[in-house]
């Protein structure tokens, strides 16, 4: 049997090292945009953000089956942000249930995935029966920002994690009032950016070894082609780029542009240079 080497071994465990923090334990997110929101498949495990504008918002699930329902109401850990985020289930119409959240006792909470601070409010847990549920969540002036957890079944597949990569950072902004920046001290975070930077280092390296195959004994092929005022600036620009992106909207196209430009600086190596035969 052929024994694993080194340079197999080590990329695979690289990539397992990435994926095994993205795929954390972590509500789906999904921000409120309307006062009305339809839950879709509630057994799955998603947090709604939302900010009160006057009037109550209303979650509604038509269940044509029993099914484990669990909520959840959570306020942002910030300054100025009151606990009094309360809500009402009811069943076919009639009352249900009350999470008054302002008889209850909050409690701290931090979650990794995002590297978020909450407090943590009522919640509550039980098979239910067919029927439809709605979920009212209100607050003393209804103007408060609140988190709605639904559901407990953890389900983080490619499609969701592009799907939180697109609203963490908006949320840090708007929700918790803070720079995307921050995004960078979670697992998710800075595992998407050394994910990026593996796979441009990993383009690189093929991309210049294609060139030096089918380009031998030219400068297309060579494999060093930037001196070391060259380097600096590659670095430079790769930089610039992964700030301007953490910092912003955490566009992948400007955190993988970063990374390429990095393994330039690391290898003495242009790839636009290298296509030129300059």
């Amino acid at each position: 049997m052929k024994k694993l080497s080194f340079k197999k071994v080590f990329p695979l465990f690289l990539f397992l090292c990435v994926l095994i923090p993205m795929s954390a334990s972590a509500h789906q997110p999904r921000m409120v945009e309307s006062r009305q929101t339809a839950v879709v498949d509630p057994e799955i495990s998603k947090a709604y953000y939302g900010k009160l504008t006057g009037v109550p918002d209303v979650y509604t699930i038509h269940a044509s089956a029993p099914f484990n329902l669990y909520v959840n109401i959570l306020v942002p850990d910030i300054s100025g942000q009151k606990k009094d985020v309360s809500a009402t289930i009811s069943k076919d119409g009639k009352p249900f249930l009350a999470l008054d959240g302002t008889q209850f006792a909050w409690q701290k909470m931090f979650e990794p995935f995002g590297h978020d601070n909450y407090w943590t409010g009522p919640e509550y847990r039980a098979v239910a029966d067919a029927g439809t549920y709605v979920v009212t969540v209100t607050s003393g002036n209804n103007d408060s920002k609140y988190s709605l957890a639904i559901g407990e079944i953890e389900n983080f597949n490619f499609t969701e994690i592009m799907n939180a990569l697109t609203l963490v950072p908006h949320l840090k902004s708007v929700f918790f009032n803070e720079s995307p920046i921050s995004f960078i001290l979670s697992p998710f975070g800075w595992g998407i950016v050394l994910m990026l930077y593996v796979l441009a280092g990993a383009l690189g390296l093929v991309y210049r070894f294609v060139l030096r195959k089918i380009a031998k004994n030219t400068e297309r092929g060579v494999s060093k082609n930037i001196g070391t005022k060259g380097r600096l600036i590659r670095l430079f620009i790769g930089v610039i780029l992964l700030v301007w992106a953490i910092t912003t909207t955490w566009s992948l196209v400007l955190i993988f542009l970063s990374g390429f430009a990095i393994f330039e600086a690391i290898f003495s190596w242009c790839g636009f240079y290298a296509a030129l035969g300059k």
